[in-house]
């Protein structure tokens, strides 16, 4: 169930649906809570949460999403305690392991946003073949933000566009890490948590947004499912009436 309700969460007052939504983003928010509340360790929740990952992926590629962004790692991330951290790496390190045949077998593309050559050499290298096995794939499109900070990436593509001619929202647009995906049309975050984190704040200027309090581990296709519904009975009027 949504926290927001629908007259604030932007249904439109006549209810006339906007179609399917393309791209879809997704703050995957509560691993931590989730362990907790089984007195498990965080690293626990953390492995629940790649299941989860794994579980939405499918889905969204079942669903004809034509691109799927996850929060994974924020640049703000760095400053969890350093096993924590060493846990996440562990964990994408599985993940890309686990699950690269299976993206290459559907015809899903990796795509990355954010600065992952910050990380690990051999965490750099696996992504950057994963990128490559999957470049040529047609179907929807995996985008995992890593070390990525929304404000941080305005700036970088601020900085890009002003070299080579004026700034403009357009000039800005197209130097963004997520240039080459589809427009943002719904956002998604799980815990109960009401915010955007530093995460696609350009991006979502006019997507619609969907709060859960549903922790990421226990999030399933039928929650997308659920947000997918609600998504195509909004309104979207982009500063129209």
């Amino acid at each position: 169930m949504s926290l927001v309700p629908a007259s604030i969460a932007g249904v439109g007052e006549s209810g006339g649906g906007a179609g399917g939504a393309r791209h879809v983003a997704i703050i995957m928010d509560g691993n931590g809570r989730w362990a907790k509340k089984r007195m498990m360790p965080r690293a626990f929740g953390h492995k629940r949460g790649v299941d989860t990952v794994r579980e939405i992926c499918r889905a969204a590629r079942g669903m004809g999403l034509e691109a799927l962004t996850l929060y994974a790692f924020s640049s703000e991330n760095w400053k969890r305690p350093a096993d924590e951290i060493a846990d996440l790496m562990g964990f994408l390190r599985m993940f890309i392991r686990n699950d690269l045949d299976e993206f290459v077998a559907n015809n899903v593309r990796l795509r990355i946003i954010g600065d992952y050559h910050v990380l690990a050499p051999d965490i750099v290298e696996m992504i950057e073949d994963a990128i490559a096995r999957t470049a040529a794939n047609t179907g929807t499109t995996l985008a995992v933000a890593l070390n990525y900070g929304s404000q941080q990436e305005i700036a970088r593509a601020a900085a890009r566009a002003a070299e080579k001619g004026p700034i403009t929202p357009e000039a800005i647009e197209a130097e963004l890490d997520t240039a080459c995906l589809p427009p943002l049309d719904l956002l998604i975050r799980t815990s109960g948590e009401i915010r955007l984190s530093n995460f696609l704040l350009w991006q979502a200027a006019y997507a619609e947004m969907w709060f859960t309090e549903v922790l990421w581990p226990d999030f399933t296709p039928a929650h997308l499912r659920e947000a997918l519904d609600q998504f195509a009975a909004r309104e979207r009027r982009f500063g129209g009436r």
